[in-house]
Parts: structure tokens; C-alpha cells; sequence
């Protein structure tokens, strides 16, 4: 049902707000302002109460009743003002034709006031009147746009939201049943680090991965297919490394069967635990791969047995979980444990339909100094043309070019296929969804919307202190912050060490990655490092010359790793430095007071004689009368003799003054001690 304003409806029978206002109450209908709402019934009601009213006032004159009272001692003024009226109104519904006005939900003062051609500080100045307080860059609800437009002569359309324009290219398309044909499982290879994964899949592929990679570990999502009788399997290659753990559960999230690599010769450990969550969590079917059943040390019953004590049980134990011993490097194992993926697969009766738009998720990212921004995906139902629009997270662009798993070009990409793909505006986030798109345009407009959002997002995050979170801030004002940047090679990179280092926060050290983006370190990364305090993690990345000399210029520290681990143990380390440190009280020295005088305009000095160790004129003292404390505080004066000095060692006198303190005594002790800063273990 359709609403209708109090001030249109006023307007309509022409009559103010403020009485139309008062009618409706006495018509118990209840209104706040002129911007109330009222429902299409109840304004045709209130609409032909006031024809009725006209009708009956022009037929009965000669009645006296309050109404037609007030109406003749008006009635001249208002068939002018109703022919004036009627006149404005034709002429401004033809100017409405002219001026119509497409708005946002939420638009800008400044920005509305372009549109209107009028001074922003006009309406600033009209929306004070309507009780809305908005400050040029704040902004306003359609709502409150449209009244301000109306009386501009302009009439507003609430254009498609972002989320309109979704729902029409996000429709989930129902396949049909006979639409449906087989398509490749693909398999998640998880597990502990250095357990074999990688050694694994070099195995099925039949190729060196770990020589080249830095220090034996895995850095980024990989996608490769190989063949086995006939049928197809793509496989993903998660890190093993802690530092990974949000790769690992976006491989979990997009697989259809996971192999838990497990080292016959070291059994569970934490990130196999991980991995076996990561896998529940997805409710994905696992296979078990004991790995390095060659090492003469191996145990696969033990893996059995710590399996089973996590929730995994294998076959031969009475479990559902297939387990396949196997050697990566003698590659015993290799084809029993592919049958066993095709078996499990099977089972699951995997289809989708190819005659579709495609739909996929982006498993990785970067930008090339030669190809621009490139992305790997993993199309998951429907066919990707080269020449497709398509939307990934906040980025678009059409496909221009295609390359499978062994670099070869290609022109389509069906189901369960991996591709690397060029031609997106920028470089997407790993793990957003892709969809083909019907034009460029719907793309574009999309994609432009998410970017507007995120930056909304990051003004807000960045925004001066208000009233209302003031007090928070003081509560928070204990809290060191160590604010870093991140550059690296590969999206899946910025992520690990944006998720490693958020994990290192505890109570007193809290770690804010202010800005994390892949590509090498930049002047503009420098200046914001300067800006913010911030130090900066480069991984896989080198700064140039020029950079690194404005680096030294602005005292910014550049890290650079090729390890990730590395590089959280270094943060680790700063953090450890940046505690609030323990203190401790070391005692340098005792004196004994065996004479007191007193001096004026100065106060009483005590004539001491050191007893052991030293006191010193930085030092504190304490004095302590029969073991009992009487003062503590700092050493005003420390003389040998009249020569004032910085230390007395024991076995001489000297006269020492205490700051403020004249109550000395002979006998007492006076303890020269220090307080020591002991970095945190």
C-alpha cells in the first residue's frame, strides 16, 4: 500500500500542514510533522471530507454552524488562492515533466545541492527548518531530499539500489534436473607443515613445486588438474603453515573432498587439528593420506589412533573416512589414493550446469607488471567465455584472455575448471565470489556501488573522536598500539599476515594492520607510515632507491621477509620490547645517620656514614627508623664535606638532605635504592 505525505496532502487541498495536522488529531489519527505518512484510505478520506465540506458550504449559506462560519470569512481569499494554486500547479506539473530528479537512498547535502543548482548553505538552511541538522558532508534520507527537491520544482524517482541491482543479476537460476551433467570433484590437500603435502601433489603432477619455493613451505594458493582413467581432478594446495589458516579455510569452504596429509612419522599436530575443523566446518567428505610410511620410523597406527581421538575415524577401525597410506617420494600410494578420490566423488554424485552464466570463487590474486591485475578462479557451475562481464567483489572488467592450469590459453572454462584471467579493473580479494554479468554496465555500476561502500567504511574508521565514543577511547588509553603496513607479492600473502598479526594482540599490545595491499612499497605507503606510526612488512617485495631513501628521511622502518613465519616472530619480538615493562627495586646502598643538623632556609641534613654498597644524588631514599619505613622519596642535597657530589661509597661520610622531609633522628637508616626496568621474557 502507498503512502502519502502530510504536506503534499495539504498542498492537494489546500490548506497548511499545521492545519491538516490538527484535523487529522481530531480525526484520531495521530501525526508527528508535516513529513508524517499516511496511508492511501485515510487520505482519501480526509480528502472527501474536505470536498464534502466545500460541497456543503455552497448549498447551505445560510447555516451557522462553526464550519461554514470559518469558511465564508475566508472564502474569497481561498477561490482566489484555489484558482492561483491551480494555475501554479499546472505549471509546475509541466515543469515536473522537465525536472525529474533521480536520487539514492542516501545522498550527500553537497551532492544534492549540485543537483538542485542552489547553494549548499541554502539548504543547510532549509533543512534546519524542516528539523534536520546536516552539515555539508553529512547525509540525507530520500525522504528528507524529496521535500527539499519539491520546493526547487523538482520531482524525485528513487533510483535501483545496489541491492536491486544484486538481487536482478544475483536470481538464483534453478537448473533443470536434465540440465545437470557430471563435473570434476575438487580436493582440498590439507595438513601439518613439512608433512608432505606439496611433495604429494608433486607426486600426481609429476613436478618440482617445493625447489622452487622459499624455504620448502607452500606461500600461495595453487590449482592444477590432472587425469586418471579418463576422469578429471583439480586439486587446491592450502599451505600447511599456521600463518595460513584463513587460506586453508577458504580452500575447505570451496571443496568438494579434503585429503588430511598426515606424516606416518610425526602423527597429528596443531594444524592437522585445524585442518580436520576446517573440513567439518565446510561438511566436506575427508580422505586420510598417510604420508612417509618409507621412514623407517613410521607409525601409521598411531596417526590411527591420534586420529580417532579427534573425531576421525577411519574405515578399517569401524569409522567412514577412507585412509590410504602413501610415500610422496617413492610414490607408493599415488594411484590408490586418486581411485579413492574418484570412488568418494562418485558417491557424492557432483553435477552443474555448463548452459549458464558462470558463477566461481577467486582462490588467488595479483597484479603483473605485464598483464595488469590477474586472478585465479575456480568456475563452479556454468561456462566462462573470454569476452564475459563479470563482477568480483568490488571489481569488474571482461574477461579478455584465459590460461588452464598449464598455461595454456583458452577460449571457455566449464565446471570444476581452474583459470588464471585477465581484464579486471583492479585486483580482487582472494575468496570473493565471481558472477558473469549481463553488460558492462550493470558490472560497473556494481562494482563502482562496493567501492563507494568500502570507502564510506574507511572515513567512518577514520573519523575525528565524537562525544559518544570519547569516553571508550579513554578507557582505551592504556593500550599501546604497534599500527603496521603490509605489502606483498599475492593477496592470499597480505592476508596470512594481516590474520597472524591481528593474533598477536593481547592486553597491553594491540596490532593494527592500517593497510595491506599487494604490490611493492611506495612514497605514498612511506608518507602514510609517517603519518600513522606505523612500521612497514614487506613480503616478497623490494623497495626502490628512492623510496628507501625517503624511508630514512622520515625515520620509517622497512621489513623486509621471503619466510612468513619470519616475519611474525620479528613482530613478536617488537612487541615484547613495547610491553609495559616489570620494574624492580635494586638497593645500592645503606647509610647510618649519626648526626643531625639544621640549616637555615634548607632544613634538617642528616650526617651520615655509608655502611655498605653507595648512595648516589639521582638515587631514591628511604628512611626507615626500628625496620619500620617513616619516609620515601628523592635525595635533595649529597654533600662531602661543602662540596656537593654525585656519589659516596661506603666506608665515608657525607651529609644528605631529604626532598621535603626534616624528621630525621640519629640511628636511623637511610636506604639509597633505584628502580630497574626488566624487559619482558
Amino acid at each position: 500500500m502507498s503512502k502519502t505525505r502530510v504536506y503534499q496532502l495539504a498542498k492537494k487541498i489546500g490548506v497548511s500542514s499545521k492545519e491538516l495536522i490538527a484535523k487529522l488529531n481530531e480525526f484520531d489519527l495521530e501525526v508527528a510533522n508535516h513529513m508524517s505518512t499516511l496511508d492511501d484510505e485515510d487520505a482519501n478520506l480526509i480528502l472527501e471530507y474536505y470536498q464534502s465540506e466545500d460541497k456543503e458550504e455552497n448549498g447551505n449559506k445560510g447555516k451557522n454552524n462553526k464550519t461554514n462560519y470559518n469558511k465564508k470569512s475566508k472564502n474569497k481569499n481561498i477561490k482566489d488562492k484555489d484558482k492561483k494554486s491551480e494555475e501554479e500547479n499546472l505549471t509546475n506539473q509541466n515543469n515536473t515533466k522537465e525536472k525529474e530528479l533521480k536520487l539514492s537512498e542516501k545522498i550527500v547535502v553537497k551532492e544534492l545541492a549540485e543537483k538542485l543548482n542552489v547553494n549548499p548553505n541554502d539548504l543547510i538552511m532549509k533543512l534546519m527548518n524542516l528539523g534536520t541538522m546536516a552539515a555539508i558532508n553529512q547525509e540525507i534520507d530520500f525522504e528528507t531530499a524529496e521535500v527539499i527537491a519539491t520546493e526547487y520544482g523538482f520531482s524525485c524517482i528513487l533510483e535501483n539500489t545496489q541491492e536491486d541491482m544484486e538481487d536482478d543479476i544475483f536470481e538464483e537460476i534453478i537448473d533443470n534436473p536434465e540440465d545437470l551433467v557430471k563435473r570434476a570433484p575438487i580436493v582440498t590437500v590439507m595438513g601439518h607443515v613439512d608433512h608432505g603435502k606439496t611433495s604429494l601433489l608433486d607426486a600426481i603432477r609429476e613436478t618440482e613445486v617445493t625447489a622452487g619455493e622459499a624455504g620448502g613451505i607452500t606461500q600461495h594458493i595453487g590449482a592444477s588438474e590432472v587425469k586418471i582413467n579418463g576422469e578429471k581432478i583439480v586439486f587446491l594446495d592450502t599451505p600447511g603453515h599456521e600463518a595460513f589458516t584463513t587460506l586453508r579455510a577458504r580452500g575447505a569452504q570451496i571443496t568438494d573432498i579434503a585429503i588430511l596429509v598426515v606424516a606416518a612419522d610425526d602423527g597429528v599436530m596443531p594444524q592437522t587439528i585445524e585442518a580436520i575443523n576446517h573440513a567439518k566446518a565446510a561438511g566436506v567428505p575427508l580422505i586420510v593420506a598417510v604420508n612417509k610410511i618409507d621412514k623407517l620410523n613410521a607409525n601409521p597406527d598411531r596417526v590411527k589412533q591420534e586420529l580417532s581421538e579427534h573425531g576421525v575415524l577411519i574405515e578399517e577401525w569401524g569409522g567412514d573416512v577412507v585412509c590410504v597410506p602413501v610415500s610422496a617420494v617413492k610414490g607408493e600410494g599415488i594411484d590408490h589414493l586418486l581411485e579413492m578420490i574418484i570412488l568418494v566423488s562418485e558417491m557424492q554424485e557432483l553435477k552443474a550446469n555448463p548452459n549458464r552464466p558462470a558463477m566461481g570463487t577467486i582462490i588467488e590474486s595479483e597484479v603483473d607488471k605485464g598483464k595488469g591485475p590477474v586472478a585465479t578462479v575456480i568456475v563452479q557451475t556454468g561456462t566462462l567465455s573470454v569476452g564475459d562481464s563479470i563482477i568480483a567483489g568490488h571489481t569488474y572488467g571482461r574477461v579478455r584472455a584465459m590460461f588452464n592450469s598449464k598455461g595454456k590459453r583458452i577460449k571457455k572454462a566449464g565446471p570444476s575448471t581452474a583459470v588464471e584471467i585477465l581484464g579486471l579493473s583492479d585486483v580482487p580479494e582472494a575468496g570473493d565470489k565471481f558472477i558473469v554479468a549481463k553488460d558492462d554496465k550493470t558490472a560497473r555500476q556494481i562494482a563502482e556501488k562496493r567501492q563507494q561502500e568500502i570507502r564510506a567504511k574507511n572515513l567512518r574508521v577514520n573519523q575525528k573522536v565524537s562525544l559518544e565514543d570519547l569516553f571508550n577511547q579513554i578507557q582505551q588509553g592504556k593500550v599501546k598500539d604497534l599500527n603496521v603496513i603490509v605489502k606483498a607479492d599475492a593477496q592470499g600473502s597480505v592476508e596470512a599476515l594481516r590474520q597472524s598479526l591481528v593474533k598477536l594482540t593481547n592486553e597491553e599490545v594491540r596490532v593494527n594492520v592500517i593497510h595491506g595491499a599487494i604490490g611493492t612499497i611506495t612514497e605514498s605507503d612511506i608518507l602514510l607510515a609517517s603519518a600513522s606510526n606505523a612500521i612497514i612488512i614487506g613480503f616478497n617485495v623490494r623497495p626502490s632507491s628512492s623510496v628507501t631513501n625517503l624511508a630514512e628521511r622520515e625515520n620509517i622502518e622497512i621489513k623486509t621477509y621471503r619466510i612468513i613465519y619470519e616475519a611474525i616472530e620479528d613482530i613478536e619480538a617488537a612487541m615484547k620490547g613495547m610491553l609495559e615493562p616489570e620494574y624492580k627495586e635494586v638497593v645500592l646502598g645503606k647509610i647510618e645517620v649519626r648526626a643531625t643538623f639544621k640549616v637555615p632556609n634548607i632544613g634538617v641534613i642528616a650526617g651520615g656514614y655509608v655502611l655498605e654498597g653507595k648512595v648516589t644524588r639521582s638515587s631514591s631514599a628511604r628512611l626507615v627508623r626500628d625496620g619500620i619505613v617513616i619516609f620515601e622519596g628523592k635525595i635533595s642535597s649529597l654533600k662531602r664535606f661543602k662540596d656537593d657530589v654525585k656519589e659516596v661509597l661506603t666506608g665515608y661520610e657525607c651529609g644528605i638532605g631529604l626532598e621535603n622531609y626534616n624528621d630525621i633522628k640519629e640511628g636511623d637508616i637511610i636506604e639509597s635504592f633505584i628502580i630497574e626496568e626488566v624487559s619482558r621474557a
